[in-house]
Protein backbone atom coordinates (compact mmCIF):
# COMPACT_ATOMS: atom_id res chain seq x y z
CA UNK A 1 0.00 0.00 0.00
CA UNK A 2 1.26 3.35 -0.68
CA UNK A 3 -1.00 5.43 0.68
CA UNK A 4 -0.20 6.97 4.33
CA UNK A 5 -2.71 5.70 7.15
CA UNK A 6 -3.93 9.12 7.10
CA UNK A 7 -4.93 9.11 3.44
CA UNK A 8 -6.03 5.59 3.85
CA UNK A 9 -8.12 6.36 6.47
CA UNK A 10 -9.54 9.61 4.76
CA UNK A 11 -10.06 7.30 1.66
CA UNK A 12 -12.39 4.99 3.84
CA UNK A 13 -14.00 8.04 5.05
CA UNK A 14 -15.30 8.69 1.81
CA UNK A 15 -16.80 5.41 1.39
CA UNK A 16 -13.92 3.23 -0.26
CA UNK A 17 -13.30 -0.10 0.78
CA UNK A 18 -9.48 -1.48 1.32
CA UNK A 19 -9.85 -3.32 -2.19
CA UNK A 20 -10.68 -0.09 -3.72
CA UNK A 21 -8.21 1.95 -1.89
CA UNK A 22 -5.35 -1.46 -2.83
CA UNK A 23 -6.58 -0.82 -6.72
CA UNK A 24 -5.62 2.99 -6.00
CA UNK A 25 -2.21 2.51 -4.79
CA UNK A 26 -1.60 0.19 -7.81
CA UNK A 27 -3.12 2.91 -10.20
CA UNK A 28 -0.68 5.40 -8.61
CA UNK A 29 2.37 3.23 -8.83
CA UNK A 30 1.33 1.98 -12.72
CA UNK A 31 1.20 6.35 -13.35
CA UNK A 32 4.84 6.40 -12.15
CA UNK A 33 6.51 3.84 -13.52
CA UNK A 34 5.08 5.24 -17.32
CA UNK A 35 5.99 8.76 -16.66
CA UNK A 36 9.43 6.94 -15.39
CA UNK A 37 9.66 5.23 -18.82
CA UNK A 38 8.50 8.36 -21.05
CA UNK A 39 10.99 10.89 -18.58
CA UNK A 40 13.95 7.98 -19.45
CA UNK A 41 12.82 7.90 -23.21
CA UNK A 42 12.89 12.27 -23.35
CA UNK A 43 16.42 11.99 -21.97
CA UNK A 44 17.36 9.62 -24.28
CA UNK A 45 19.47 12.42 -26.42
CA UNK A 46 22.86 13.93 -26.48
CA UNK A 47 21.72 17.31 -26.10
CA UNK A 48 18.91 18.74 -23.62
CA UNK A 49 18.09 22.47 -22.79
CA UNK A 50 16.96 23.41 -19.43
CA UNK A 51 15.92 27.20 -16.91
CA UNK A 52 18.08 25.69 -14.43
CA UNK A 53 19.55 28.66 -12.50
CA UNK A 54 23.30 27.96 -12.74
CA UNK A 55 26.41 29.25 -10.70
CA UNK A 56 28.35 31.76 -13.27
CA UNK A 57 25.66 31.60 -15.91
CA UNK A 58 23.58 35.00 -17.10
CA UNK A 59 20.18 33.04 -16.67
CA UNK A 60 17.49 31.56 -19.37
CA UNK A 61 18.12 28.51 -20.79
CA UNK A 62 21.32 26.58 -20.46
CA UNK A 63 22.27 23.86 -23.12
CA UNK A 64 23.58 20.62 -21.38
CA UNK A 65 24.99 17.40 -22.85
CA UNK A 66 23.39 14.41 -21.23
CA UNK A 67 25.02 11.11 -20.44
CA UNK A 68 21.72 9.22 -18.67
CA UNK A 69 19.16 9.89 -16.55
CA UNK A 70 18.50 6.53 -14.51
CA UNK A 71 15.43 6.26 -12.49
CA UNK A 72 13.76 3.88 -10.17
CA UNK A 73 10.16 4.01 -8.74
CA UNK A 74 8.39 2.68 -5.91
CA UNK A 75 4.94 3.46 -5.34
CA UNK A 76 4.68 7.14 -5.66
CA UNK A 77 8.23 7.93 -5.72
CA UNK A 78 10.20 8.70 -8.56
CA UNK A 79 13.82 9.26 -7.81
CA UNK A 80 17.31 8.50 -9.50
CA UNK A 81 19.89 10.27 -11.18
CA UNK A 82 20.47 12.75 -13.50
CA UNK A 83 24.30 12.56 -15.18
CA UNK A 84 25.32 15.28 -17.31
CA UNK A 85 28.51 15.65 -19.57
CA UNK A 86 30.92 16.89 -16.37
CA UNK A 87 28.51 16.60 -13.67
CA UNK A 88 25.62 14.81 -12.12
CA UNK A 89 22.36 15.39 -9.55
CA UNK A 90 20.09 13.51 -7.69
CA UNK A 91 16.47 13.46 -9.03
CA UNK A 92 13.72 13.69 -6.34
CA UNK A 93 10.40 13.54 -8.66
CA UNK A 94 9.56 14.20 -12.04
CA UNK A 95 6.64 15.15 -14.46
CA UNK A 96 5.97 14.87 -18.11
CA UNK A 97 4.32 18.15 -18.39
CA UNK A 98 3.64 17.71 -22.58
CA UNK A 99 5.81 15.98 -25.23
CA UNK A 100 8.38 18.29 -25.99
CA UNK A 101 8.74 19.58 -21.97
CA UNK A 102 9.46 17.51 -18.92
CA UNK A 103 10.08 18.75 -14.81
CA UNK A 104 12.27 16.80 -12.79
CA UNK A 105 12.84 17.74 -9.00
CA UNK A 106 16.04 17.79 -8.46
CA UNK A 107 18.12 17.21 -5.48
CA UNK A 108 21.19 18.39 -3.71
CA UNK A 109 23.70 21.23 -5.14
CA UNK A 110 20.56 22.35 -7.40
CA UNK A 111 17.39 22.02 -4.84
CA UNK A 112 14.76 23.26 -7.56
CA UNK A 113 12.29 22.39 -10.26
CA UNK A 114 13.56 22.46 -13.12
CA UNK A 115 11.82 21.97 -17.18
CA UNK A 116 14.03 20.67 -20.01
CA UNK A 117 12.97 20.44 -23.37
CA UNK A 118 14.87 19.31 -26.88
CA UNK A 119 14.48 22.55 -28.02
CA UNK A 120 15.23 25.53 -26.03
CA UNK A 121 12.62 27.62 -27.35
CA UNK A 122 9.68 25.76 -26.15
CA UNK A 123 11.25 26.94 -22.38
CA UNK A 124 10.41 30.73 -24.05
Amino acid sequence: MHFDQRTQAALRDVGLDDAAIREASDAVAAAVERDADRLQDFFDRDVIYSDMEMAHSAGGINEHAVEYLDLFTHGSDLRGYLRFGTWGVPVEGGRVLSEEVVELSLGPTVHDRVRFAADGDALR
